[in-house]
């Protein structure tokens, strides 16, 4: 074999120290605490486009340019629309108030009137006012002297007509021969003779002609006394209506008078003009409400109709949304939007055994809330919400907030049918959400876009230069204060702007997902403060970081257990062919960590191809058989030029028993590959990670620094060599920011990290052969080669498989 000198390829490929955390001089800062900066306005750290965008979107007052605020959780997202928001409130009038009140003609469609903001209780309480003058006026006419001297007046002329009428009537009688007598029962007639009344046995004794000209007058009497009773009726018919209309004209005169000031307010605002006048003759209809006693209730009140405090309730105002004590426009932010939250409701109290309601029941929703202003709602929260996010769009479509009772055509609950008039909406809807729901709505809601408009996009990092840095020690200052934190050292500031770069895995940049900052920066003052410390330093925030990992990773001390019980077999020492360490990244995202993982080979004669054991178990992913497929394609490209490749081989991750997915670890599949096909051991100190092409370049992946750390760990475990490592892609050197630790030993010659970018430098590393990827002028492969052996098994498999097939 062509054996080349190690440690010279090693070196060539090796990562300085330098590379390997992106260290920050705290002496850049011109301060020595955060103590000597003063705090600053709140201002949206790193996230230009996010506030370009915002204030674009807020500003713009045409219709349906509503926002979607989206990005990840911890960049502060929230925090800055509620600001942004409120700030643009300020400038903005104050939307007017919004009351709802009986309609007269159709009480279960209440009307809505609105009026500039602060007028609506005003109304309120002049209506309430007018209310009580009302009765008071009202009881004073109906008792006094003038009043009851003309109600005698009618009742007096009444009378006089019907006695007059009963003369007619009695004399009518008389001159037919009959005598009328007015009883309890009715009209009795009596016939008479030289004046007087006739008993029975006189009127049997007359002659027959006699009695046939008394008969007929008796009829002719009764005739008369029929048209008298229909008469009196008419005329009692008209005493009602007399005596109706005299109340009434007493009232209208007793009230008018009380309404004319109301008129004169309200003279610009039609529909006040309106209700107003509906209300003045809906009392003077119903005026005897007004004069009914507490004690008479029980008998004039009829059970339906309610008692009279609950017939007046119909002259009060539903003062529905009030701004009176709003200065510019309303900022609501909607934790819990629910279809009711959200769009109001009609409440129900309990009557008679069944449900009821009126207008005063009706509830203002989220929506009415903000209407002229501004809603901030969550996107997680409002899509969980039935029917919520199908009205909301109905809403902002037609420019009105309709009150609809969620459960009426589900019958859940027994309802009166209140349809109270709609509202017009004027309102900018800011929705804050996750880029999957973003997406999700972008693809299924063809309506999405034409009502979010504005796009408000939240990056997880930003450029780490000196502005930002100091930003970030801003950021520190506020914060400390705020939460009575103990000063940061401008040594702590350095680590906390170390740490922002591992957590978005980028040597040039900042994270932007301060939650993750605010968590350092409280757990470190509670270390400083422990030790009795003045402000907090450098070690302090190292510390912070180390505790909050150990609280976190039971799992991997019990993984690396088992790896020293040898329960899980990892080899970090020795040569083996066929096998390999690969590396991957497992744990939940404030707890993850790297493992090492033994992937092995088997190569064969046959015509199956490469076998991954782990997708014939369907434990693998669709993008795990993807990399399975590019290695075979990057064999075929390069060693299937002649003939075809008559290979069958097997490879998995020993000891896996969960699903497995990614191409992190196609590269580490093929160096196993490469080394069982050329039987040539590989290094088991030496861990791999990257993807690979079909033409063997290496390519990023992502978790590199808990990789790293992870096989480190093991190393130690099993003991340093000095010639353990993991190799890497050259372009993830850029996303180094290893644990001190790991540094120092590879500053002391006891671990090392290469970067490559072909697998021939990888092969090479791992082996210690050289790899011979490029051919002779005759198109071979050199024969002491990886690629040469690689060749020469693939030739000896086709010989071997023709003879078999022959």
């Amino acid at each position: 074999m062509t054996l080349i000198d190690i440690d010279s390829i090693q070196a060539t490929h090796k990562i300085p120290t330098s590379k390997l955390q992106a260290k920050f001089d705290p002496r850049q800062f011109p301060f020595e605490t955060t103590d000597d900066l003063d705090i600053l306005p709140t201002e949206m750290i790193g996230q230009q486009r996010a506030v370009k965008a915002m204030e674009f979107g807020l500003s713009v007052e045409q219709s349906d340019y509503n926002l979607f605020v989206v990005g990840p959780s911890g960049t502060g997202r929230m925090t800055y629309t509620l600001n942004s928001v409120v700030k643009m409130a300020e400038n903005r009038d104050v939307p007017e108030d919004w009351c709802y009140v009986y309609n007269f003609e159709n009480p279960n469609r209440p009307l809505v009137i609105s009026l500039p903001a602060g007028q609506g209780r005003q109304f309120q309480r002049f209506m309430e006012t007018l209310l009580i003058a009302i009765e008071r006026e009202l009881r004073a006419a109906f008792s006094s002297e003038l009043f009851e001297k003309k109600k005698q007046t009618i009742l007096n002329t009444f009378r006089e007509k019907v006695d007059q009428y009963w003369k007619q009537t009695e004399q009518f009688a008389t001159e037919n021969q009959y005598l009328l007598e007015r009883t309890s029962n009715g009209i009795n007639t009596y016939p008479i003779f030289d004046g007087k009344p006739m008993e029975r046995s006189e009127f049997d004794q007359l002659p027959e002609d006699q009695k046939e000209t008394y008969r007929k007058n008796e009829k002719l009497v009764g005739e008369r006394i029929r048209e008298t009773f229909y008469q009196m009726r008419k005329m009692d018919e008209q005493l009602t209506k007399s005596i109706d209309l005299f109340m009434k004209q007493t009232a209208t005169e007793a009230i008018e008078r009380l309404f004319q000031p109301f008129k004169e307010v309200y003279k610009d605002y039609p529909k006040v003009i309106s209700y107003i006048e509906a209300y003045f003759h809906d009392v003077v209809m119903h005026f005897s409400l007004f004069l009914a006693d507490h004690e008479e209730e029980s008998n004039i009140m009829n059970a339906l109709a309610g008692s009279k405090e609950q017939q007046l309730h119909r002259y009060t105002v539903n003062l529905f949304v009030d701004h009176k004590n709003l200065n510019g426009a309303p900022v609501i932010y909607e934790t819990n939007p629910t279809f009711h939250n959200l769009f109001g409701k009609v409440e129900y109290h309990g009557s008679l055994g069944s449900w009821m309601t009126d207008f005063t029941y009706i509830k203002p929703g989220a929506l009415h809330m903000a209407n002229g202003g501004y809603l901030v709602l969550q996107a997680a929260e409002l899509l969980q919400e039935p029917l919520v996010w199908t009205q909301l769009k109905r809403s902002l479509q037609i420019g009105r907030v309709q009150i609809e009772n969620l459960y009426e055509e589900r019958g859940v609950f027994p309802s009166s049918g209140l349809k109270p008039e709609p509202i017009p909406l004027n309102i900018k809807v800011i929705i804050i959400g996750s880029y999957y729901l973003y997406d999700l709505l972008s693809a299924y809601d063809e309506d999405f876009h034409k009502l979010f408009k504005v796009k408000v996009e939240y990056d997880t990092s930003m450029e780490r230069d000196m502005d930002n840095s100091m930003k970030m020690a801003y950021f520190i200052k506020k914060y400390a204060t705020e939460e009575g934190l103990l000063p940061f050292h401008q040594r702590a500031v350095a680590k906390v702007i170390e740490y922002s770069s591992r957590l978005v895995e980028d040597q040039s940049k900042l994270s932007t997902r301060f939650q993750e900052i605010t968590k350092v920066l409280v757990e470190s003052s509670y270390w400083a403060k422990k030790e009795g410390a003045a402000v907090v330093d450098g070690n302090h925030i190292t510390n912070a970081i180390s505790e909050k990992i150990q609280r976190s990773n039971l799992v991997m001390e019990r993984y690396r257990e088992m790896i020293a019980k040898g329960v899980i077999m990892v080899e970090t020492d020795g040569y083996r062919i066929g096998q390999i360490n690969g590396l991957a990244v497992i744990g939940a995202r404030d707890a993850s960590f790297g493992i090492p993982t033994k992937i092995t080979a088997q190569t064969y004669v046959g015509k199956s191809g490469i076998i991954n054991i782990e997708r014939e178990a369907s434990m693998s992913g669709q993008i795990h058989n993807k990399g399975l497929m590019i290695l075979t394609g990057f064999l075929s490209g390069q060693f299937a030029k002649n003939h075809p490749i008559p290979l069958s081989a097997s490879i998995t991750f020993e000891q896996t028993y969960s699903p497995i997915d990614g191409d992190s670890a196609s590269s580490t599949e093929l160096y196993v590959l490469l080394s069982s096909l050329a039987e040539v051991p590989i290094y088991q100190g030496i861990a791999v990670t990257g993807s690979v092409n079909q033409w063997g370049e290496i390519q990023p992946i992502g978790g590199v620094n808990e990789k790293i750390e992870g096989f480190f760990q093991i190393c130690k475990l099993q003991g340093l060599t000095g010639k353990q490592g993991v190799i890497i892609p050259k372009q993830n050197v850029m996303n180094l920011s290893l644990d001190d630790e790991v540094i120092t030993a590879v500053e002391g010659g006891q671990f090392h990290i290469w970067e490559i970018d072909h697998i021939s430098e990888g092969i090479e590393i791992l082996t210690g052969v050289k790899a011979g990827n490029v051919r002779d002028v005759q198109g071979q492969f050199p024969a002491d080669t990886i690629f040469g052996k690689v060749a020469k098994r693939f030739a000896e498999m086709f010989e071997r498989l023709k003879e078999i097939n022959k």
